[in-house]
C-alpha cells in the first residue's frame, strides 16, 4: 500500500467560528490567528494506493466558485492533474473518491468547467464517488445552515454520469478501507478507516477539524448538532485510544497526525507528527 497527502490548498475562517464558545484567551494558546481573529486551515487530502484501487478521499474547494467565496480568502488551490503527476498518478487513474461531506471545502475540486467554461464536468472521471445517503438527501434539501455551503455544480454532474455511489451504513470499500459514518457537523459524514500492517489511519474530517478540537467540548460554530458533535467525537476519540489508530487531520496548519489516550475520562494527545513521519 502506497499513502500520498495532497494539500489542495489554504483558506481562512474566524477564529470564534472554529472554536465556538471557547473564549479566544484559551483557544488562542493552541492555535494562532492573525490580527483580524482569522485562523489559517488547509485542505489536507489523501490518495490511497491499495495495488487494486487508487482512492482519493476529499477534493478540496476547486476553482468554481472562488470569486463568490473570496470572503474566506482561498490561497494554492491546486490542480489535481498537476499535482497527481507529482506521484506518478493521473486523474483517470483513481477508481474512487470518498467524500466526507458535501460542503464546498471538501467535495468542490471532484468537478471543473471544461476550457469555454460553458459546462461542469468530472475531474475524475472513471471514479466511483462515494457520500453517505443521508448526506445526499441534506444536499439535496438543504436546512438554513448549511444551505450556503452546498453548490450543486459541485456534484450534480457526478450523479448524472452515474458514478454516485450512497452509503448507508459502515462499510468497506475495499479490504483495506474502510467508512463509517459519523453525525454531528452534518448529517451523515463518512469518517475513513486505513488499514496498513498492524495500525490504523483515521482521516477525522471535521469531526475533528484540528487537533486543538480534540477536548470534547471544544467543537466549532460549524457544527449544525453540538451535543451530537460531542458524542460522535467521543466514540472516535474512545476507540482510538483503545485501539492506538493515527488521526490525520484535513484542516490543520500545523499539525497533521496525532494519536491520543484516555485519561480520568479525557482524551490527550500523546503524540503529534507529520504525516512522513508514518511508516508504512
Amino acid at each position: 500500500m502506497k499513502l500520498y497527502k495532497i494539500e489542495a490548498g489554504t483558506f481562512h475562517v474566524d477564529g470564534g467560528a472554529a472554536f465556538g464558545v471557547v473564549p479566544k484567551k484559551v483557544w488562542q494558546k493552541r492555535y494562532p490567528c492573525d490580527a483580524e481573529n482569522y485562523c489559517t486551515l488547509h485542505m489536507r487530502c489523501l490518495l490511497i494506493d491499495t495495488g487494486n484501487k487508487r482512492i482519493l478521499i476529499d477534493t478540496g474547494t476547486g476553482d468554481k466558485q472562488l470569486k463568490y467565496l473570496e470572503y474566506y480568502g482561498f490561497k494554492g488551490v491546486v490542480n489535481f492533474e498537476n499535482e497527481l503527476k507529482k506521484s506518478g498518478y493521473t486523474c483517470s487513474d483513481i477508481t474512487d473518491v470518498i467524500f466526507t461531506h458535501l460542503h464546498f471545502d471538501h467535495c468542490g475540486g471532484a468537478t471543473k468547467y471544461n476550457a469555454d467554461r460553458s459546462q461542469v464536468e468530472l475531474v475524475f472521471p472513471n471514479a466511483i464517488h462515494w457520500v453517505s445517503a443521508t448526506q445526499w438527501e441534506n444536499f439535496l434539501n438543504p436546512n438554513v445552515r448549511e444551505g450556503d455551503s452546498y453548490f450543486r455544480e459541485n456534484m450534480m454532474p457526478v450523479f448524472e454520469a452515474g458514478k454516485l455511489r450512497l452509503v448507508t451504513e459502515n462499510q468497506s470499500i475495499c479490504p483495506e478501507v474502510q467508512v463509517a459514518i459519523y453525525n454531528g457537523h452534518t448529517v451523515g459524514q463518512l469518517v475513513g478507516y486505513i488499514h496498513f500492517g498492524e495500525r490504523t489511519l483515521v482521516y477525522v474530517g471535521d469531526v475533528i477539524p484540528l487537533v486543538a478540537n480534540v477536548p470534547l467540548s471544544w467543537i466549532s460554530s460549524y457544527d449544525v448538532f453540538p451535543l451530537t458533535a460531542m458524542e460522535e467525537k467521543k466514540t472516535l476519540l474512545d476507540e482510538a485510544a483503545v485501539k492506538n489508530q493515527i488521526l490525520f487531520f484535513e484542516h490543520d496548519a500545523y499539525t497533521e497526525c496525532c494519536t491520543v489516550e484516555k485519561q480520568y475520562n479525557k482524551h490527550k494527545v500523546t503524540e503529534t507528527f507529520s504525516f512522513d513521519e508514518i511508516k508504512l
